[in-house]
This record gives C-alpha cells, structure tokens and sequence, in this order.
C-alpha cells in the first residue's frame, strides 16, 4: 500500500510536554476506517502519552485518553487537527 507522508510535527508546549503528529494520505482505507488516511497525533507529558488519536488497522478511529480508548468520527484531516488541538487545550488548561 503506497502511502504519502503529509505532515510530520513536532511542537514542544513546555519543558516536559510536547506535541507530535503525523498524517499519511493512502492508495486505500486502512481496515476499520472508511477514509484513505492514516494518522497519529499525541499529546506526551513527562515521558508518558496522555492522548492520542489514531486508527490502527482493523480498529477504526479512535482517541486514547489516558487508559480510556474512545471511538472517534473522522470527518477530514483539517477537523481531525482542530479536535485534537481542542482536547490538548482543554487537558492543559
């Protein structure tokens, strides 16, 4: 399956958190999406992921935030980073 790297980030929030996400456009759907996207965003605070959205194949989209795995409704790229950039907001504030 070709894939197409399409963002590759990584933003530092303070001295122990930091931000990464990466997103590839696929040829074809991963099993359990029905999108041709593949993605990881993740939210680290002290050397521990405490949110993270991704779809794993045969999972489908999803969020995890701390031990809790959360279904997610991917609609398109650009509202998947708004929601994402929503809940890092609403877990550091």
């Amino acid at each position: 399956m070709a894939a197409e790297l399409m963002l590759n980030e990584r933003y530092s929030l303070s001295e122990d958190t930091f931000v990464e996400m990466v997103v590839w456009r696929l040829s074809a759907p991963l099993s359990g999406s029905h999108h041709d996207f593949k993605y990881r965003l993740a939210l680290v605070v002290d050397g521990r992921c405490v949110m993270r959205y991704d779809n794993e194949a045969g999972k489908g989209d999803h969020k995890h935030v701390d031990e809790k795995e959360i279904p997610y409704k991917f609609t398109t790229p650009q509202a998947l980073l708004n929601d994402f950039w929503n809940d890092v907001d609403n877990w550091r504030y």
